[in-house]
């Protein structure tokens, strides 16, 4: 029986056709598509191995979930044509967890778009869902293959002594400047990574220390280069190892357990750019970042310190902006404030001109009551000072001339006293005066004839002596109308002339 019926050919006349024409007969779909999975089932019983690449993947998100995969295949025939195949697989959670976990430890890789690999596969075919591949088994050796798997025993070894992630917590200054590279003098690589680094508007100090970048010395030689700079790591920023590529072949040296090992355990930030498009390295995994290429190394160097001086230009901005909004929001403040200021100044103003205006009124009613007041008391005043002044006048009055009389009294008796005094004290010297003038003349009278130029003897004390008007002592005879000078005991003189028998006082 055929799997469909033929209708008939619209060319054919009824006449041809025995018999009357019947409706053609048709199946159901579900029939149909239980038709091809019994087919199939019978005809692919067995499992089969396939090798496909992974192109999209959905992977379970909770426990007991399966595992989605999309496989393709694309290849070229002798003839040059292109054949493409697709086809829905689903890896089951139970059996997900064991094969996912083993693939992962022998490859060290997880399932993931892109990744080409070999599995054992069973055809499925539903009603609902169509066509699709039951995964059973997958086999890691086609993915890894044998320098795979010594790669995978490098990363565990890298990992087990800490060293495959220690590179990555080493922080990276932003704006870095300071180079140490490792490449070959000769390199393509090294060529363009300065050209790039000179075309930038950065200033690069870079130092290159030259090392064999392929063949079986490689490892050593940049082994020797690392610790030329760890000497010298104070000068430097960041270590750069870069090539300008080349085949799997030639990149097998950057797989070597004991550079990746110095590339972990050095203290500066190593950044790689070998240059291969697709597979990476155990030295880029052991590095701080890996890139493609050493332009991609150079423009990484660029873009941070692009990216330093935009945000510093940013930050410069922001700043600039934040301080004209603060100076805006201040000013603001300042011509709120200021009128706020200017209407509290003009209401103060305006209630202290009307309390002046009222104290104005108030002082210019109450001096005049005042001045009222005060004219009345001063009249009342004037007339009592002239009253005392009046009564004070007559009782220093009478004051004076009861101290005029008590003066007058005591004037006249001080006179009499004193002028009985004067005529004791005359009558004392003319009685000293004559009785010296006798004492005189009788020694001159004992004496006569004396030397004129014969000094007198001096006075014995207490007596008066006689002197010229000159103060000289009196040598020759006593003339009437003779001026002398008496000088008396106490060494006081008293002017006298001579006038009879006695010396007159002057």
């Amino acid at each position: 029986m055929p799997l469909y019926n033929r209708r008939p050919d619209p060319g054919l006349s009824s006449a041809a056709n025995a018999g009357p024409a019947l409706p053609p007969a048709a199946l159901p779909l579900a029939e149909l598509l239980a038709r091809v999975r019994q087919t199939l089932s019978e005809r692919f019983a067995d499992s089969y191995w396939v090798v496909a690449e992974i192109s999209d993947l959905t992977l379970p998100r909770t426990v007991g979930a399966h595992c989605y995969l999309t496989l393709t295949d694309q290849h070229t025939t002798a003839r040059g044509a292109t054949l493409k195949a697709q086809a829905r697989a689903t890896i089951w959670s139970q059996r997900y967890q064991q094969l996912a976990a083993a693939f992962e430890q022998q490859t060290g890789l997880q399932l993931r778009p892109g990744l080409k690999i070999m599995l054992r596969v069973q055809v499925k075919f539903h009603e609902q869902f169509g066509l699709s591949l039951d995964v059973l088994a997958l086999d890691p050796t086609y993915t890894v293959g044998d320098l795979a798997r010594l790669r995978l025993e490098t990363l565990r070894k890298l990992e087990a002594e800490g060293l495959l992630e220690r590179q990555k917590r080493l922080a990276l200054p932003i704006g870095v400047q300071r180079v140490a590279v490792v490449s070959s003098a000769t390199a393509a690589g090294w060529q363009d990574f300065v050209q790039q680094l000179q075309e930038a508007p950065y200033d690069f100090a870079l130092t290159l220390f030259p090392a064999t970048m392929q063949g079986e010395g490689a490892p050593a030689s940049i082994r020797a280069a690392l610790d030329a700079i760890r000497a010298r790591r104070g000068q430097f920023e960041v270590v750069v190892i870069i090539r300008g590529g080349g085949s799997k072949a030639d990149l097998l040296a950057f797989d070597d357990f004991g550079l990746a090992a110095a590339v972990g355990a050095f203290p500066l930030p190593v950044l790689t750019g070998i240059g291969h498009e697709r597979d990476e390295a155990v030295l880029d995994l052991a590095a701080h970042l890996a890139l493609k290429t050493p332009t991609a190394v150079a423009a990484y160097l660029i873009e941070r310190l692009a990216r330093l001086e935009a945000a510093l230009e940013g930050y410069g901005g922001r700043i600039r902006q934040l301080a004209q909004q603060q100076v805006r929001y201040a000013a603001e403040q300042l011509n709120r404030r200021l009128r706020q200021a200017r209407r509290a100044v003009q209401g103060q103003l305006q209630e202290h001109r009307e309390s002046l205006h009222q104290r104005i009124r108030a002082a210019a009613a109450a001096p005049r009551a005042q001045l009222r007041q005060q004219e009345q008391q001063l009249g009342r005043r004037r007339h009592q000072l002239h009253r005392a002044a009046r009564e004070a006048l007559n009782h220093h009055e009478q004051q004076l001339r009861l101290r005029g009389r008590a003066l007058a009294q005591r004037f006249r008796r001080l006179h009499r006293r004193r002028r009985e005094q004067l005529l004791r004290r005359r009558y004392k010297l003319q009685l000293a005066a004559l009785r010296l003038l006798h004492l005189q003349q009788l020694r001159l009278a004992e004496l006569r004839p004396m030397p004129v130029a014969t000094r007198p003897a001096p006075p014995e004390p207490g007596t008066v002596r006689l002197l010229t008007p000159k103060g000289r002592p009196v040598t020759g005879t006593l003339r009437p109308g003779q001026e002398l000078l008496l000088r008396l005991p106490d060494a006081s003189v008293v002017p006298a002339r001579v006038g009879g028998q006695l010396p007159l006082l002057l």
